[in-house]
């Protein structure tokens, strides 16, 4: 039987690939859309992928609709925690886009709802089902690699258009920019690989020519009892998908990673293991759509078919790691 879903919110950079493969999936039965901000709807509300799907005329429509499992909440930074609570209070699991706000006692108060009532938060994370980030984790997971002790990694986008300032109005975006709202997908990594940092130290700058209260040229060190990260991230760079990238360095083995989408992952070890040989090689990665096993897992924890990829309590780490990074709440520097 499919999975009932639907999607709050529209103003969220991933929106619209939330919606196309909810819409194509063949496990998903979509029922629908709600934006609050009639003009957002009317922009997009004769577009592809929300071209012919079902426009809910009020949230209670949605909300109140029990044949629906969970909801993809995709509006504004700003406003999806209110999302998420509304679905979760409804008894909605919730396909949270990234990053989980700007106020981590808020955050924590949809997880403590979560938690309660048995729901499920997945946030939206795209790099978590890469097939390159994949091998790299259960690289890292099962020891192969040795003790991990450092990790770069570098993740940009060229200039940001006025388009985005029309909806970036959180804390986060305002105070943490482009490493708040980008640089976040390598934290979720970061902290996979490494956990809790102990200490966060952020170089937030402003170096290009516009908005000159946005934080376009950012550096962050992420330090542990026995080990160091360092994130770079900048709104300035020219063609900066080929550059994105993260190497990772244990005494038994590294992995670099670039580009990271496609992935291209070459492996170093200090002798031959698990089929590789010893020394530098490429390692053959599988391309994968954004969004699609990460909506698959969804569904199959709906279903009840497996255990959630992620804790809440690690989807909290991230968030409040971000906020550390983000140099929006000072919790533990």
């Amino acid at each position: 039987m499919k999975v009932k879903l639907a999607q709050y919110g529209v103003l969220h950079d991933h929106a619209s690939g939330k919606a196309r493969v909810m819409k194509e999936s063949d496990e998903v039965d979509f029922c629908g859309v709600f934006e609050p901000d009639s003009v957002a709807r009317e922009a997009v509300g004769n577009v592809d992928p929300y071209r012919d799907l079902n426009w809910f005329s009020c949230k209670e429509d949605m909300l109140n609709d029990e044949t629906i499992d969970g909801i993809a909440i995709q509006g504004k930074v700003s406003d999806n925690l209110t999302f998420a609570d509304e679905a979760l209070s409804h008894n909605k699991h919730v396909w949270l886009d990234k990053p989980a706000g700007d106020s981590l006692q808020a955050f924590r108060e949809v997880l403590a709802v979560a938690n309660e009532k048995g729901l499920l938060v997945q946030l939206g994370y795209m790099f978590r089902y890469n097939a390159g980030f994949q091998f790299l984790l259960d690289w890292v997971a099962s020891g192969r690699l040795g003790h991990i002790f450092s990790v770069r990694a570098r993740i940009s986008s060229g200039m940001v258009n006025q388009s985005h300032w029309d909806r970036w109005d959180s804390h986060g975006e305002r105070d943490g920019g482009i490493l708040f709202i980008l640089a976040c997908h390598l934290i979720d990594i970061i902290v996979a690989l490494l956990g809790r940092p102990d200490t966060v130290t952020s170089h937030l700058r402003h170096d290009g020519d516009h908005f000159p209260w946005f934080k376009d040229n950012n550096v962050v060190v992420f330090e542990y009892s026995n080990a160091m990260a360092v994130l770079e991230s900048t709104a300035l760079e020219v063609a900066s998908g080929t550059s994105r990238r993260i190497e990772v360095y244990g005494t038994q083995g590294s992995i670099i990673m670039e580009p990271l989408e496609p992935p291209q992952l070459r492996l170093c070890l200090d002798t031959n293991r698990d089929g590789y040989e010893k020394g530098w090689q490429v390692v053959p990665i599988e391309k994968r759509p954004r969004y699609v096993d990460s909506l698959r897992a969804f569904v199959a924890d709906i279903r009840g078919e497996k255990e959630p990829d992620r804790s809440l309590e690690h989807e909290f780490i991230v968030q409040e790691t971000v906020l550390r990074a983000s140099r929006i709440e000072s919790l533990g520097n």
